[in-house]
Parts: structure tokens; sequence; C-alpha cells
């Protein structure tokens, strides 16, 4: 053997295996961390089919069947074509004078917050849609609402029973 070579051990058996097993343990706990982080952003899911992520926390307490609101909305097709709008403005309404998932979404807000809701068209128009909409039969709908302020009982106020239809006008003669 010469001056300049450096003799070298042989690997202890079974090193190169617990190196992979601890690769593989940083890899898992590096994916359990980013869903840990990235679960907030994915909302929730209610038992009706219904999602809902927060984007901005409101505060007190959510809207209740008989209370009104002011919103502001944008609703669109999962494709991401607009069907309906606030245009920017705040626009009452009553829980109860909604299709039954946005009813349940506006149940779930606060005053001040932003959601995104996608309402399963099962509780949306199903297959039924509004005539001239352009809501297809059977779509699901993504809605983007804020919540600018609640007036608490104004079902009540109007004189609606709770989940009873507004009154409506007499035609015009």
């Amino acid at each position: 053997m010469s001056v300049s070579q450096v003799p070298l051990r042989p690997i202890a058996k079974g090193s190169v295996l617990k190196l992979w097993l601890a690769i593989a343990a940083l890899v898992l706990a590096g994916v359990a961390i980013a869903w840990c982080a990235t679960s907030p952003l994915k909302g929730e899911t209610t038992a009706s089919g219904l999602k809902i992520r927060t984007m901005v926390e409101g505060t007190g307490d959510p809207i209740r069947i008989t209370d009104g609101a002011f919103v502001s909305y944008e609703g669109r097709l999962l494709d991401g074509t607009t069907f309906d709008s606030s245009g920017g403005r705040a626009v009452p309404m009553l829980p109860s004078q909604v299709v039954p998932g946005f009813s349940e979404a506006l149940q779930l807000m606060r005053e001040g917050g932003s959601y995104r809701v996608i309402i399963p068209s099962e509780l949306a128009y199903g297959d039924s849609p509004p005539p001239g909409a352009p809501i297809p039969p059977g779509a699901d709908l993504e809605f983007d609402v804020s919540i600018e302020s609640i007036v608490r009982d104004a079902a009540l106020m109007l004189g609606q029973q709770q989940g009873a239809p507004a009154p409506q006008a007499p035609p015009a003669e």
C-alpha cells in the first residue's frame, strides 16, 4: 500500500437500510406537516354535502333562520361562468327565502366574514333551474359571499314564521 492510499472500513451491515428508513421518515413527517398546515384552507363539508371555506372570520353569533343579512356575493358555475352577482353592493337576504344550500350556508356565517361556498345541485336547483337562468340542470354552484351586517329577527319583523315563505304582493290590476 502506498502512502497516499487511505484504508476504508467496510460499511456496517444494515447501515444503508437505516439511512433509507430515516429518509422515508423525514419525507412522511414533511407531508404530515404540510397537510396539517393546509387543512384550514380546505374548509369543511357539512352532513348535507355543502362545502364552506372561511376566507375571513366574522365576529359575533352566526346568522339564524329568523335573521336577515346584508350580503354581497358572486355566484358561479364550477367552470367559472358567473350566473349572478350583487354587483359589489350589499343586498338584503333572509335565510328562509333562498335555496336550501344557501340558507344552510348563511346560518354558518358571521357578520364581517367572507366565505367560499359550493352548493351541491340537490341543495340548489337540482334538475329544475329557474326558467331562462344560465344554470344547467344538475349544476353544482359556487359562491363567494361577504356578510356586511346582520339584522336580528328581521323575518319576524316582516311577519314571517320560521321557514315560511315570504308573503306575496297582490298582482297589479
